[in-house]
């Protein structure tokens, strides 16, 4: 009956309007989809490699599992936005279905797994990644999943077929997310507790087992050095002058935060980017945190001997480390194994409560249950109240297909649409997706490379932030269309007196942390005779933009040549325009100058021709 409650509560709540809620499909989505979509119908991915052990996408490699998971749900429904998310929707529901079952055997108790399965079904962290088609949506499952096999091995049940299905959910927790191929083998570590408990022939059989389903990702990476580390290396604090004091100062920062409970509770995710989140939300329900830190202090005064639970206080404390040798904080889908933990972390607590058989103890756990109610379709109403915030929309380019697709295709008629995109913003694949629902021919797009410039008169979508020859059709950030106009400029050198720049501040952030990455808006004019050529696609060498330098308060250089802002569009002489781009804190504290100037590349810094720069006094905490 529980859990029967359970998977109607669960496909009721995790479903509902998941094809509009959140708008539109992020670029990541439609990443997904396209290449699981080709891989149902042509074997490849969209470079053609067949049956891919890593799907190359955006400069990164994503994970097999959940695309391949989509492509057999294509094999039936053939593509659509909602099929994938009604995929994750699944995946969500479960997790709620498994994490009960563990809770259940576990407590032996249907009190204490009627609760944890409230818990689990109204908790935002879950809730919110089950929402969008990313390949996270499956961890909280897997890990689930891996969870209720070790239990099964570790409690005396040591047949060859719980071996394998450790072994075996061990590697899905490795290959299903970025995260896994450092909290794989963290957690295969972390079997070792099991020693004096489970036979050495079992644990052998499992670690040998692992390392087999590990070789074909060992063999890839092989074949393609960096192809598994090139994202971490954008996104870690580590870098090569990083000396190990620093590295471990900022590994314990990072790790403190990512434990922050206001963040979990209230705030959340403090990334607005952050596709799977309403920002200014909770990521946990707070009867879920307090009965968890209670459920620790349980462990460790009634079932310090358990070693099962010794593994759970370890996986607690692991689940955090992926995520905290990154730059961001409270990254939740980089922290998505950790709302795992804390659940079962609770069950001690929650099993405490249910054998006290006094009033006391019953109504405390009526308070629970009405605690996590509340909070629960609180954030639910939040969550659907946000489905039409300009921001949300802007997020999942739910404009994409009516505003710039739609115009395309009616302003080409039998030409081609041409497709010039930011490197950090690959709306190609936006063209690609939307295109394969509306029945556009695959060979109807060009995707322009980085050296080649659009044709006169040709049709472009660009997500680039400059646009010297554009004739605007339609726009919706970060995308414009539009009709390229003449040929592309070349620049040359500026004259002598080319270099002279009026340089004010508009916005920045002051004072800042060691190390923060912030946005920085100012104000330029020219003030020289002559025209500064906008970069244009193909054919800017000479490209002038904006930079910084960070000083020390006697002038000195800290950091050379930090951020970049390139100009929209030509400015001619008198005119001016706002650019915003971002600059990096020094990783020491103190006080600092940050220098604002302008350049040419491969020519000079308009400073050493004479031009006066900006300099902003910044305090670095």
């Amino acid at each position: 009956m529980l859990y029967a409650a359970l998977t109607v509560g669960a496909a009721f709540i995790y479903s509902a309007n998941v094809g509009q809620n959140p708008p539109g499909f992020y670029i990541d989505e439609s990443s997904i989809a396209y290449n699981a979509h080709l891989v149902a119908t042509t074997g490849h991915d969209e470079h053609g490699v067949h049956y891919p052990l890593f799907f190359r996408a955006f400069g990164d490699y994503k994970n097999p599992v959940y695309v391949y998971l989509i492509a057999a749900v294509y094999k039936l429904t053939g593509p659509s936005m909602v099929a994938a998310r009604i995929v994750s929707s699944f995946l969500g529901a479960l997790n709620v279905l498994l994490l009960t079952l563990l809770a259940m055997r576990l407590s032996r108790r249907w009190e204490v797994a009627a609760l944890t399965g409230l818990a689990i079904l109204f908790t935002p962290w879950f809730f919110e990644v089950s929402r969008v088609v990313v390949e996270a949506a499956m961890y909280p499952a897997v890990l689930a999943f891996f969870l209720l096999s070790l239990y099964r091995l570790a409690s005396a049940k040591n047949s060859v077929l719980n071996a394998l299905l450790v072994a075996g959910s061990l590697a899905l927790v490795t290959y299903t997310y970025s995260i896994g191929r450092l909290l794989g083998p963290l957690l295969a570590v972390g079997l070792l507790v099991f020693a004096l408990v489970v036979p050495w022939r079992s644990l052998l059989l499992v670690y040998g087992l692992y390392a087999m389903l590990l070789l074909p990702m060992l063999i890839f990476n092989s074949q393609h050095p960096g192809a598994l580390t090139g994202r971490f290396a954008l996104i870690t604090f580590i870098t090569e002058k990083s000396s190990y004091g620093e590295i471990v100062y900022e590994f314990t920062k990072h790790y403190i935060a990512n434990l922050n409970p206001w963040r979990m509770v209230v705030t959340g995710d403090p990334n607005k980017h952050q596709i799977a989140h309403i920002t200014g939300t909770g990521l946990l329900l707070l009867p879920t945190l307090l009965l968890a830190i209670t459920g620790m202090f349980v462990i460790l005064k009634r079932e310090r001997h358990d070693r099962w639970w010794w593994f759970v206080l370890y996986g607690f404390a692991v689940s955090i480390v992926p995520a905290s040798l990154t730059k961001e904080e409270s990254h939740m889908l980089r922290l998505i194994a950790v709302p795992v933990f804390l659940i079962v972390l609770s069950i001690p607590a929650l099993q405490m409560i249910v054998e006290k058989s006094t009033w006391s103890r019953s109504l405390l756990l009526v308070v629970i249950a009405l605690a996590t109610l509340a909070h629960g379709l609180f954030f639910q109403w939040r969550y659907h109240s946000a489905v039409s915030s300009p921001w949300r929309r802007h997020l999942f380019d739910a404009d994409y297909k009516a505003k710039i697709l739609d115009n395309a295709r009616l302003a080409s008629a039998n030409e081609k649409i041409y497709l010039a995109d930011h490197p950090a913003i690959p709306g190609y694949i936006q063209a690609f997706w939307h295109g394969l629902l509306d029945n556009i021919p695959h060979d109807k797009f060009i995707v322009l490379p980085p050296t080649e410039a659009a044709p006169d008169n040709a049709i472009v979508i660009t997500t680039e932030d400059t646009c010297p020859r554009c004739k605007k059709v339609a726009e919706t950030e970060p995308y414009t269309l539009y009709r390229a106009v003449g040929t592309a400029q070349i620049p040359l050198p500026l004259p002598a007196d080319g270099y002279a720049a009026q340089i004010d501040l508009v916005s920045l952030q002051n004072p800042l942390t060691a190390g923060q990455q912030a946005n920085l808006t100012i104000a330029i004019k020219n003030i020289s005779n002559s025209v500064w050529i906008a970069r244009e696609r193909g054919a800017s060498p000479l490209q002038i933009a904006a930079a910084n330098h960070w000083l020390t308060t006697n002038g000195e250089m800290v950091i050379n040549d930090d951020g970049r802002g390139t100009l929209p569009w030509n400015l001619y002489p008198g005119q001016d325009v706002q650019l915003a781009f971002s600059v990096n804190a020094p990783t020491k504290a103190g006080d600092y100058l940050l220098e604002i100037d302008m350049l040419q590349e491969g020519v000079t810094w308009f400073a050493e021709r004479g031009s006066r720069t900006l300099r902003i006094p910044v305090k670095v905490k």
